[in-house]
């Protein structure tokens, strides 16, 4: 017999899915022993590490935030500080605060068939330990949060002002009065550049190619009617779905009849700037709407900014950094003090840890997803991950379900092993629906889907909350004592 310790369940990441899997594991579960392992020093996940200027949401606090703890707070699309401050706060009312183990990173994973047990190898104050878990729960998300995209910048090296990724902001970073070029298009470009103008600085925004962009109000009027003659539970509930199903609605919109989402941005834009050649320049990409991820500005606060001078928008490629800024391929120089290099994250899905099953390795790149929730031929352990069309919370929290559903099954029936198994001959796709660099740049490192249930990962949440509460959790599944 192990003298390691062992859980039943054993949760990796405590930001947004692990918090909520906690919850569920707390009240679908309750008999389970359990915990949350987090590498870093403090929970919250994204919204505890990105700390640059504006960091917010990029869709609706109401389907962002948990469905069991309502977000009521009157800004609908949030800033950093109040999304931490709100996953704090839940994790502390629902006692899973004391259930997270910080500093505890894992960096390998062994199922041992003979055991019908993970043995899960951590790192935590400079040394390394191992516990034992029943089921593994991979809560991670699937950002590097160590590493950044690095685009190799030609010349950056002779650049003689400050180079600042937004993933790695300084606190004491002072841009009043200063040069600013921000290097990218994508959410958090957009989130950085009136931001930066409201600090002083004189900011321009580099881009390569446009990005789709709407702007939204910060504040959602029809929830704010809905809190005052409902329940909060209530309320909340309605305004959720409103919100999914106006997602939803946009999202069909812009894949079946692009050429109206295309002109109906295009207008929104252009009123906005009180310029069609602004947008015609600079805010029409060549793709269409979410064919990658649609960028949501806030009461358009980066049309605000172009349109008063505050800040100024570049289409151009990089020739190369001088001391004093960039040469543009066109001929132009860009002064700079501060270059922020806004290119884009990393992905790592499952945190980048070593799976292994019965001493064989088990890289992502070679799994099929089950449900979008587990790996073919991978027992007793599920991943977390969110939709990319929608906010994350939605898929998150059916997953953490599905789990608790799945766990219940084989605690009834004495099962100790559950795997899903794919049939022969069976294609396999993307798993992710999107041509944005990040995709491109992971798509061997990344698991496929199938080509029909429950092999599929819809980015469908009314779909998906029907199949991961109510489907039969035996498709596909072989189980084992």
């Amino acid at each position: 017999m192990s003298d390691l310790e062992h859980l039943d369940v054993l949760v990796v990441g405590a930001g947004l899915s692990g918090i909520g899997a906690g919850y569920r594991l707390r009240t679908m579960s309750p008999t389970r022993t359990w915990a949350i392992l987090e590498a870093r020093d403090s929970l919250g996940g994204t919204w505890d590490l990105f700390r640059y200027p504006g960091v917010r949401s990029d869709s609706d606090m109401m389907t962002l935030g948990f469905p069991f703890e309502p977000w009521t707070d009157p800004d609908a699309i949030a800033d950093g500080p109040k999304i931490l401050d709100y996953l704090r706060r839940t994790a502390d009312k629902h006692g899973i605060t004391e259930r997270i183990r910080l500093g505890h990173k894992v960096v390998a994973a062994e199922w041992s068939s003979d055991e019908a047990l993970w043995t899960v190898t951590v790192e935590h104050g400079g040394s390394r330990r191992q516990l034992t878990c029943s089921f593994l729960y991979l809560c991670s998300g699937y950002y590097d949060y160590e590493r950044p995209h690095d685009p190799q910048l030609p010349g950056l090296e002779t650049f003689e002002g400050q180079v600042v990724h937004p993933q790695f902001w300084p606190d004491d970073l002072d841009v009043s009065g200063r040069k600013v070029v921000v290097i990218g298009s994508g959410a958090t470009a957009v989130t950085l550049v009136p931001s930066l103008a409201d600090a002083g600085a004189d900011v321009t925004m580099l881009q390569r190619t446009p990005t789709w962009i709407a702007s939204l109000p910060r504040q959602d009027r029809v929830r704010d009617v809905l809190q005052k003659v409902l329940p909060e539970r209530a309320a909340g509930t309605a305004a959720r779905y409103k919100n999914v199903l106006g997602t939803m609605g946009v999202y069909e919109l812009s894949r079946r009849r692009p050429a109206v989402m295309r002109s109906m941005l295009s207008k929104g834009a252009a009123k906005s700037l009180g310029s069609t050649d602004l947008v015609a320049d600079h805010f029409t990409p060549t793709y269409d709407p979410w064919d990658q991820r649609l960028c949501v500005v806030p009461d358009g606060d980066l049309f605000e900014a172009v349109r008063s001078a505050r800040a100024h928008v570049v289409t151009d490629t990089i020739e190369t950094f001088v001391p004093h800024g960039i040469r543009l391929h066109s001929g132009r120089e860009l002064d700079a003090d501060v270059v922020v290099t806004a290119t884009g994250l990393r992905i790592k899905l499952a945190g980048g840890i070593a799976l292994t099953v019965d001493g064989q390795a088990r890289p992502t790149g070679d799994l099929t997803v089950y449900r979008g929730v587990m790996f073919a031929g991978v027992p007793n352990l599920a991943v977390c991950v969110g939709y990319v069309n929608a906010s994350w919370t939605l898929r998150a929290d059916l997953a953490s379900r599905y789990v608790c559903r799945l766990l219940g099954h084989m605690e009834q029936n004495a099962w100790r092993v559950a795997t899903p198994h794919a049939p022969e001959g069976m294609k396999g796709r993307p798993l992710l629906p999107l041509a944005s660099g990040y995709v491109q740049r992971a798509a061997a490192d990344l698991p496929q889907q199938g080509d029909g249930a429950p092999w599929l990962m819809r980015q469908n949440y009314l779909l998906d909350r029907r199949d991961m509460l109510r489907s039969d959790v035996t498709e596909a599944m072989s189980f084992g004592r």
